[in-house]
């Protein structure tokens, strides 16, 4: 792709080469050093109050690689994803690009902090379970660093051709990549290796957010020239000027809307896999959530009993803690219900309430006992998830609504996010958002149709793109903002007929048709490799 193409039509080409100045360059280093002491200080900190001995260099030498591989991924995400933000305001000249990309930075920043974490851990459950539980092993770290490498690896790849490519889509393919490629492994058919109802309900979302992009943008367009009667909408910039300012208030607006829940959205991807790095680097301090209020211990006692009698199940005659674990664990990967589920699922809400309650508080486990534990709690509810999704119900609405609330204390101790972690990833995204979104910026603001970008068509493709994160989020489901953006871009090009550039939808087709498969086998490939380099 060439980033200096001379852009349909007769509008003032915006300047894309002013770079952030020497006060911007100092601000962010001084942003990205100070991320880093933050960091440094908050793993120290939280590791200490644990009793995890600071002196012991290779779990945080682990952990330091292991990190830095995920915040590059966020930072990667933030100038590949984040330019389709800031492409509009750009070339309808709301805000000059040096300004447009610090001001998505900050919003992205701000989503990635006040995001819920839903997604974060509906990206992991995406996983096999086995991995999951042994996340702190050999196989655990394999994991981690083929998908994410591999997530990085296309990211970059379709950046420096200038397509608008999804991250979440990359990632997605990274994690099915290392699943079939672990199930293959252990002699299981490929398929067996990843939850395959999960990955249909996120590849649905990921579906079917571009044609949403594409339609309801049409549509908006539309019905803002029946609605809106002026010309100055639906006219090309002239001679770099700005727009009138109710315009550019409408155009910074949804810019800051998309930024905001792009942060909300895909900051959360991140979350969720380094918790999975925490848990298995530093299991003592971050395996469970010792900042439970002080009436947690007996609230989870009231609704693990009830959880129990709900399940009502007689144990096995030869039942026991360890062969419960294995039942919930072949349960959740092959998703075969069979009559010793529910027995075992008994079994493990008892044990996981007499463990609970020998030690007092979550805060109060000792560190050889905190990896069983939280493995235990992770079983139960995933256990329960998957019962939720049984085509016969095994149990009455009655019964697996308290399953439900039990479930809900089982994720209060194993589904947290620690405030740090939230500002590092904001940090990464948000730092992202300022370099090397050039490229794509151009390819959305230049290349999709064959005429300049309108007031209104930018408008109406960010107002979609802000509504559908937004929804999404709120789902729990991850959406790829490049593709909803870039066909909100291209439906409202069609909408005016002002005609598409074929070549670049036919790269935007390709690399989405590619995505997936192409992260797959470089996951699954390096996750082979580093399985037999960590040995």
């Amino acid at each position: 792709m060439n980033a200096t193409a001379a852009l349909p039509g007769p509008a003032v080409r915006p300047e894309l080469d002013r770079g952030l100045g020497i006060a911007g360059t100092i601000g962010f280093g001084a942003a990205l050093l100070a991320a880093i002491l933050y960091v440094a200080y908050s793993i120290y900190a939280d590791a200490s109050a644990a009793g995890v001995p600071t002196t012991t260099y290779l779990p945080f030498i682990l952990l330091f690689i292991a990190l830095l591989i995920a915040l590059g991924f966020e930072f990667v995400n933030g100038f590949h994803d984040t330019a389709n933000a800031v492409a509009t305001v750009i070339y309808t000249h709301a805000m000059p690009a040096h300004v447009a990309v610090i001001w998505s930075g900050f919003f992205n920043f701000l989503g990635v902090l006040l995001s819920t974490g839903v997604v974060a851990f509906g990206i992991v459950s995406l996983l096999p379970v086995e991995l999951i539980l042994r996340v702190g092993s050999s196989a655990g770290f394999a994991m981690v660093f083929a998908l994410l490498i591999a997530a990085i690896v296309w990211n970059l790849a379709t950046w420096w051709l200038g397509i608008p490519s999804s991250s979440s889509h990359t990632l997605i393919g990274s994690i099915i990549g290392v699943g079939v490629a672990n199930a293959m492994m252990h002699g299981k058919s490929g398929t067996s290796g990843v939850d395959w109802s999960k990955a249909t309900e996120i590849g649905q979302a990921l579906l079917f957010s571009p044609l949403i992009g594409f339609g309801v943008a049409a549509l908006l367009f539309l019905a803002m020239k029946v609605l809106i009667r002026n010309k100055a909408l639906y006219e090309e910039p002239k001679d770099g000027l700005p727009p009138p300012f109710w315009i550019r208030g409408l155009l910074i607006f949804t810019c800051t809307g998309v930024s905001f829940a792009h942060g909300s959205n895909d900051g959360q991807k991140g979350m969720g896999l380094i918790m999975l790095i925490l848990i298995g680097t530093v299991p003592t301090a971050y395996a469970l959530n010792r900042a439970v209020p002080a009436h947690y211990t007996a609230q989870f006692h009231a609704n693990s009993m009830a959880a129990a009698n709900a399940v009502g199940a007689a144990p096995l005659p030869d039942a026991s803690s360890e062969k419960a674990r294995a039942q919930m664990t072949a349960y959740i990967a092959d998703k075969r219900y069979t009559a010793e589920t529910l027995p075992a699922l008994g079994v493990l809400i008892r044990d996981v309430d007499r463990q609970v309650g020998d030690y007092g508080s979550l805060a109060k486990v000792p560190a050889a006992a905190v990896g069983n534990i939280r493995n235990d709690m992770y079983l139960a509810s995933e256990a329960i998830k998957r019962l939720g999704k049984e085509k016969t119900a095994p149990l009455p609405e009655a019964g697996m609504q308290t399953l439900s609330t039990y479930k809900g204390s089982l994720d209060v101790g194993t589904r947290f996010i620690p405030v740090w972690v939230k500002v590092a990833v904001a940090f990464a995204l948000g730092l992202g958002t300022m370099v090397g979104w050039k490229r794509i910026v151009v390819t959305v603001g230049e290349k999709i149709g064959k005429s300049h970008l309108t007031y209104a068509q930018g408008a109406s493709a960010e107002i979609v793109a802000m509504a559908t994160i937004f929804g999404a989020d709120h789902l729990g489901l991850p959406v790829s903002t490049t593709h909803v953006l870039s066909s909100g871009v291209a439906g409202t090009m069609a909408a005016n007929r002002s005609g598409l550039q074929m070549s670049t939808i036919r790269n935007l087709l390709m690399a989405w048709v590619l995505t997936l498969p192409v992260s797959i086998g470089l996951a699954g490939g390096l996750y082979i490799v580093f399985s037999r380099l960590f040995g």
